[in-house]
């Protein structure tokens, strides 16, 4: 079963400094926490068909999966979906706010049909963390 979470919000920096910092393989852990590393397989700076090796641990499971950029205009929206490990994506656009940028966020998901209904709340909730970890972390790195 495919469960679809979105969410919104604003950071006080400009669009460009957000996608940057987002799509940055090195800077993955600092906001999404269940990343144990990220690495890039294509060489080069991140762009459309970029692709990075991740590894995840949550509680005492751990596994890795290979994400590839399948949208990618920069200061505007990215998108990903994995393209080897368990299936999802998302997809993150930018638009100015006064000082800072609004970020909207949609993905999706699949789950077995007797999780979904505990899975969509878990994560959608991990994911607002991940967002609030994103404004601490662009704060700091001002």
């Amino acid at each position: 079963m495919t469960i679809r979470i979105t969410d919104a919000f604003v950071l006080g920096r400009p669009p460009e400094a957000v996608f940057a910092f987002m799509v940055d393989p090195a800077n993955l852990a600092t906001w999404q926490t269940v990343k144990t590393f990220a690495t890039p397989v294509t060489d080069g700076p991140p762009r459309l068909g970029y692709r990075v090796r991740e590894g995840n641990r949550v509680g005492p499971r751990r596994w890795e999966q290979t994400v590839e950029f399948t949208e990618f205009e920069p200061g505007r929206a990215f998108a990903v979906r994995v393209v080897e490990g368990p299936p999802s994506g998302g997809r993150w656009t930018f638009a100015p706010e006064g000082a800072g940028t609004r970020v909207a966020f949609a993905a999706e998901f699949d789950a077995p049909r007797l999780m979904a209904g505990v899975m969509r709340p878990l994560m959608r909730r991990q994911f607002r963390r991940y967002h609030r970890k994103l404004d601490r972390a662009l704060t700091a790195a001002r």
